[in-house]
């Protein structure tokens, strides 16, 4: 089973490029788009970076930036709302600071699919394509491989590689597996694992945070590292004249990590533990809190697409006690951590050239429910209409995109679907619209397969 790419092993330095890469590196011809090389910065949005904030599970648009409060309890569940910044909206009574700051932020109410298995709804959500399931297997057996497609990152990077050291894309602080289940989507697919987002899997909260992905392990300096490539080099040049598809991958990969592990930026970008104790206690001390914190230095250390993950797998899946779980943890966390982000990317002025979007991979169901067994009550899965969060790289703050029922169950304006929302993200890092990557079997993907999210730029919902 595939594997997140993080982790250097000392002593298998040399015969591995980057420990913790598994699955095929399959010999198959890729070509770009004719029109790959020449993306520009036309995108609506002018983002050098998208910052991607994932509720991994999926969170009730109910009991958070959608309620409603004129629903039957069996509806409008257990929270009361308070008002925001802008006239006639409110949030979840949980959302304090997050209300305050409505001002930056575009909210669409309207985002809308068809998939609601967390396994299918992630890769769609991550990539804009649906993850087809093999005929006669279940959704559970749809896990991920290299036949996916690429997530945006990894498409991202393939069209536009960075020859700086700086990774297209970084995952934090957890690859979504639970058990023989890996969440399709994440990876580069059938592009290969050169193109791989680099996924952290540590806990930036924690005291002893070193980075696995960066950190040279048992006292080797950067010096020792690149006197180890001129021996890795000499091996090549006298003892292997092999050039097979498989060992130009490895070799591609060995490349990767060193340039990873010599990238000073980069690598200062780790060291969170320079920041002052005031700016970590605003971000919450906790492993969501610290991931954004994290995120913002890999923002302004120059990574195009940081994916922050809060928490593993269906954290945000509420079946059982949603409200117990919103209010002790979930919302508090996510409420101070964004509320802290945003003035950071504000004050500094990230945030004119940092795409923002907080999302999950689907919403909750209206009606309440209690699984047989249990006695708390919650929400089941419900990708029919749910909720996202964009601020940014030219996103008209301030404004409410769309409207749903007086359920929160479906859209009563237009819907915006999660290809919609990867075309919208590939626009503002300045992707072409014509832009066409290649599956194995030759056919052509237009990276940007949705409409463009226009009333972000607009103002004007439509």
């Amino acid at each position: 089973m595939p594997q997140p790419k993080y982790g250097f092993d000392r002593r298998g330095f040399l015969r591995m490029g980057i420990a913790g890469v598994t699955g095929s590196t399959l010999p198959i011809s890729i070509t770009r788009g004719e029109n790959a090389d020449n993306a520009t910065q036309t995108g609506k949005g002018k983002a050098k970076s998208v910052l991607l904030v994932l509720l991994s599970g999926g969170p009730s648009q109910l009991d958070t930036v959608d309620p409603k409060p004129e629903a039957p309890a069996e509806i409008r569940g257990e929270f009361g709302t308070i008002g925001t910044t802008l006239p006639g909206v409110s949030f979840c009574e949980h959302l304090p600071r997050m209300a305050k700051q409505t001002d930056k932020w575009a909210l669409v109410r309207t985002l809308a699919h068809k998939e609601h298995n967390h396994l299918l709804a992630t890769h769609i959500a991550l990539t804009g394509r649906p993850c087809p399931i093999p005929r006669g297997a279940s959704d559970l057996d749809r896990v991920e491989t290299r036949n996916d497609f690429p997530n945006m990152a990894s498409a991202l990077s393939y069209v536009r590689p960075l020859d700086n050291g700086i990774p297209t894309g970084v995952s934090l602080p957890n690859y979504l597996i639970e058990g023989p289940l890996t969440w399709p989507g994440q990876h580069s697919g059938f592009l290969g694992p050169k193109f791989d987002p680099w996924q952290i899997q540590a806990d930036p909260n924690d005291k002893n945070f070193r980075m696995d992905a960066l950190q040279l392990r048992e006292g080797i300096t950067s010096d020792r590292l690149l006197s180890r490539r001129k021996l890795l080099d000499q091996f090549h040049k006298n003892g292997n004249q092999h050039t097979g598809p498989e060992l130009i991958s490895f070799r591609e990969q060995q490349q990767s990590a060193f340039d990873l592990l010599t990238s000073g930026k980069l690598v200062d970008a780790f060291e969170i533990n320079r920041e002052s104790d005031a700016v970590r206690d605003r971000y919450g001390r906790n492993k969501f809190g610290q991931s954004l914190l994290l995120s913002r230095r890999l923002v302004e250390a120059g990574v195009p697409i940081v994916q922050a993950t809060m928490g593993i797998v269906q954290t945000w899946d509420t079946h059982t006690d949603n409200w117990g779980k919103l209010k002790n943890k979930l919302l508090p966390q996510l409420d101070q951590g964004l509320e802290a982000l945003m003035e950071d990317l504000s004050a500094s002025g990230l945030l004119d050239q940092t795409l923002v979007v907080v999302m999950g991979e689907f919403g909750r169901t209206p009606k309440i429910s209690t699984l047989p067994g249990e006695t708390l009550p919650g929400r089941d899965h419900w990708a029919h209409a749910y909720s996202g969060l964009f601020a940014g790289a030219g996103v008209v703050g301030g404004q409410v995109i769309g409207q749903t029922d007086a359920r929160a169950a479906y859209p009563v304006t237009r819907s915006w679907s999660p290809a919609d929302i990867c075309s919208t993200l590939f626009n503002a890092l300045g992707v072409k619209h014509d832009v066409t990557i290649y599956d194995p079997l030759q056919r052509p993907h237009h990276l940007l397969n949705g409409s463009i999210i226009h009333p972000l730029y607009t103002g004007r919902s439509s």
